[in-house]
């Protein structure tokens, strides 16, 4: 790709679209307007915003003039504006006039240490107790408790001391101190991996197959399990091109409300405990149909219970996608690890060079939106419509990964922009901020909710949510009977 000073939104999406192997053609559909759109920060996250979500929606796009016959994608437009507000949309939907909380805790984010800073996670409470416990502090300490803890450890020995307990605290890195890091090697150039894993029939499958769908994805059956953000994100995504998403989560974890109203678009829910061996089956029997498995839980916690992408290759003789999205990528010394976003931004060096570059003499600062989560959120979904496009030209089951880190390394591939200038700009703190053309009115099982349309058009067909929030496990476990 070009020098990080030069790129924009069609240079990335071009890279992108180049570097998986996708057909040139169909980039002359594409059409991206106020291209100079972007967030306050050093960062390129308008130019990330724009391409990420562009990428999937030509290859919706794609996808749809494949079951039509066509030689013609359909013209495909993604607004720049548009895109960045995306990127916030957790943050600026409103029910009933209520504004959206997303669950950020009270003992989380930086804190001083013996050598530096730390930041703490606690959007769970199994986080934010377990920190509590790991720092010998009661089981109701606040900030100041917490932060005095803190302040006897040095930096990655705590770090490592919550990663062998499945806590999520980060040592704050600057770029040089994170390059040099085993882990920040084994993380992939480029941000999105495909790999087939098994041999099976060339052509869409029959839930997808057929011209004459309303929306590009008409059909396609997606088993989704996941928590916050990136996943929920990729499986909203097909949902706005049209896939039928079984959200499947857990009775025995806890709600995340202020996030769920906002990833749940477009989707069916279910609750499953798979340590009951009757949810279990019942689990296994969805996938067995099903055209894609899409899950962000800690890598391999899923596989130890059969739910491999090898063992379900295996079950699907008829092809079957699995995806996955992690913290730190399918190699290196962390694979395993938990993080989120802001962990990833922090562990990098993302916060310290933004801090330098805003020259407000901060330790950290992070970035304006969960940019990780949402790139990863659409990357992870190109890269199941790049296998769905496998499987119609060549066959097979595939695997995709991707993880936080691979989209913290490609952001930064993008350079940043110089000084402070990245922050001359508006950001949208509320939806009284955010253009009236990009929000849009649904009654929800909660009330009405105004909330942040997808950004994404394509012509001749309907692109958006059929489906509003409801209560976690409102939906039978079983498919469309259209599909």
């Amino acid at each position: 790709m070009e020098s990080g000073a030069q790129i924009n939104s069609e240079h990335s999406l071009r890279h992108l679209w180049h570097h998986l192997s996708l057909p040139e053609v169909a980039l002359d559909s594409i059409h991206l307007p106020n291209a100079n759109s972007r967030l306050p920060s050093s960062f390129k996250i308008g130019v990330l915003a724009q391409s990420s979500i562009a990428l999937t929606a030509l290859l919706a796009a794609l996808v749809h003039s494949i079951r039509n016959k066509s030689q013609v994608v359909p013209r495909t437009t993604v607004s720049g504006e548009h895109a960045v507000v995306e990127f916030k949309s957790e943050r600026l939907y409103m029910i009933d006039g209520e504004i959206g909380r997303p669950p950020w805790g009270a003992i989380g984010g930086l804190h001083k240490s013996a050598d530096g800073h730390v930041r703490v996670h606690d959007g769970f409470p199994v986080h934010r107790d377990g920190a509590r416990a790991l720092l010998g502090c009661s089981a109701e300490a606040d900030r100041a408790e917490v932060g005095a803890k803190i302040a006897e450890w040095n930096s990655v020995e705590l770090e490592t001391a919550a990663f062998d307990a499945g806590i999520v605290i980060s040592a704050l890195r600057s770029y040089a101190q994170w390059d040099i890091l085993p882990q920040a090697k084994a993380v992939h150039d480029f941000p999105i991996i495909v790999r087939k894993i098994a041999d099976g029939p060339v052509g869409l499958h029959k839930h997808v197959a057929g011209a004459g769908a309303d929306k590009c994805l008409q059909g396609l059956r997606v088993v989704e399990m996941s928590r916050v953000i990136a996943t929920p994100v990729a499986g909203k995504t097909l949902a706005a091109h049209g896939a039928d998403v079984l959200w499947v989560t857990s009775p025995t974890l806890p709600d995340q409300p202020g996030l769920d109203r906002d990833l749940g678009r477009g989707k069916r829910t279910i609750r499953l405990d798979i340590k009951v061996e009757e949810e279990k089956e019942k689990l296994f029997e969805l996938v067995d149909s099903a055209d894609v498995f899409l899950q962000g839980f800690r890598p391999g916690s899923l596989a130890s219970r059969g739910l491999s992408s090898a063992e379900l290759a295996a079950r699907c003789p008829q092809g079957i996608i699995c995806a996955n999205m992690s913290a730190y990528g399918p190699e290196g010394p962390w694979k395993e690890k938990r993080g989120f976003d802001s962990l990833v931004q922090t562990c990098s060096g993302m916060n310290v060079s933004e801090a330098e570059h805003h020259g407000k003499g901060e330790a950290a600062l992070p970035m304006p939106c969960q940019a990780l989560d949402h790139a990863g959120g659409y990357f992870l979904a190109a890269g199941i419509l790049t296998a769905l496009y496998r499987q119609a030209t060549e066959g097979g089951s595939y695997q995709v990964d991707v993880s936080l880190a691979g989209v913290m390394k490609y952001l930064r591939s993008l350079g940043q922009y110089p000084g402070d200038s990245g922050f001359q700009c508006k950001d949208f703190d509320t939806q009284y901020d955010v253009p009236e053309n990009c929000l849009e009115e649904r009654e929800s099982a909660f009330g009405l909710l105004k909330s942040v349309r997808h950004s994404a058009s394509i012509e001749g067909v309907s692109v958006g949510w059929d489906v509003m929030p409801k209560p976690l496990g409102s939906d039978k476990a079983e498919w469309l009977s259209h599909s």
